[in-house]
């Protein structure tokens, strides 16, 4: 299948608790875009945030992601990226603006859930050799989850509890409207 690449160039941020899968699922869209040949981008938004020591007050270090984002995103835009699929985690409605003004186009955001049992799997397996970070991890797991439920900045949500990457990556294709 081949896209129109006349779109109005958008994105969508896959939202949700750690070890969910965002960033594999990220990657998923970003595949089945190719394949229908829509010029996209990924952008994990862990990756433009890591840095150390972060600003005191700001402990996920979100200032250095926006700033990050508006730089990248607008370098994958100027090179013909009419699809941005972000991976990464937004708790807020500010934070949901603070990444749709940065990048300057239409923004969907989409939480993945999962099962909580499930996600603490993934986490043991993941961190399987850092039992400093899985500890972190498996707390945060379901301390993060119901921040997002009340937080209610997504557009949709997609379970991801079961199917494969590109089970998932479709289903959020077909709910964000992109194919």
């Amino acid at each position: 299948m081949r896209a129109e690449s006349s779109l109005e160039p958008r994105a969508l941020l896959i939202n949700g608790t750690v070890g969910v899968g965002k960033t594999s699922v990220a990657e998923g869209v970003g595949g089945l875009l190719t394949d229908a040949g829509v010029p996209n981008a990924v952008i994990d938004l862990d990756w433009l945030r890591q840095s150390w020591p972060a600003p005191v007050g700001d402990r996920f270090n979100t200032g250095m992601m926006v700033r990050n984002l508006r730089s990248v995103a607008g370098n994958f835009l100027s090179a013909g990226a009419i699809r941005l699929v972000l991976a990464g985690v937004i708790e807020d409605l500010e934070g949901r603006k603070l990444c749709s003004d940065a990048i300057g186009i239409e923004l969907s955001v989409c939480r993945l859930q999962v099962d909580l049992p499930i996600n603490h799997q993934r986490l043991k397996r993941r961190h399987e050799s850092e039992p400093e970070a899985l500890r972190w991890h498996l707390a945060r797991a379901g301390e993060l989850a119901e921040i997002l439920e009340q937080a209610a900045v997504d557009d949709f949500t997609v379970d991801a509890t079961t199917g494969s990457v590109v089970e998932l990556a479709a289903e959020v294709i077909g709910k964000a409207g992109w194919l």
